[in-house]
């Protein structure tokens, strides 16, 4: 079984930081990607930010405000947000392209609420 805990979340003002960090557990050989994406009130969930052993990516709406970073001893990714603002709003859902054994699996975390206060 495998679990993905979200951190990091709350409230902040207009231009205020917040860490979000999301730690996997469980029957985990390998990651593939890490990342993030967040969903406002409403049916879509846009994506936020990735990183594999290669570059991270962004959306074009963070970048040079947010800095994803991934450790893979402790099978943890953090995003740093910068410069948040109200349109930051969401909640954040971490998520997990892995290898367990022999298969390939996508898992998502629970999510962690951000708000961001004009």
């Amino acid at each position: 079984q495998v679990q993905l805990v979200e951190s990091g979340g709350g409230l902040v003002q207009s231009g205020g930081s917040l860490r979000l960090s999301c730690a996997a557990s469980g029957s985990i050989s390998s990651i593939i990607v890490m990342g993030w994406f967040r969903q406002a009130p409403g049916p879509e969930r846009e994506f936020v930010a990735s990183v594999d052993g290669g570059s991270p990516k962004y959306d074009d709406s963070v970048k040079g405000r947010f800095s994803i970073s991934l450790d893979n001893a402790k099978k943890s990714a953090y995003l740093q947000m910068n410069n948040l603002q109200p349109d930051d709003t969401g909640v954040y859902y971490c998520y997990m392209n892995f290898r367990s054994g022999a298969v390939t699996r996508n898992y998502w975390g629970q999510g962690t609420q951000v708000t961001v206060s004009s």
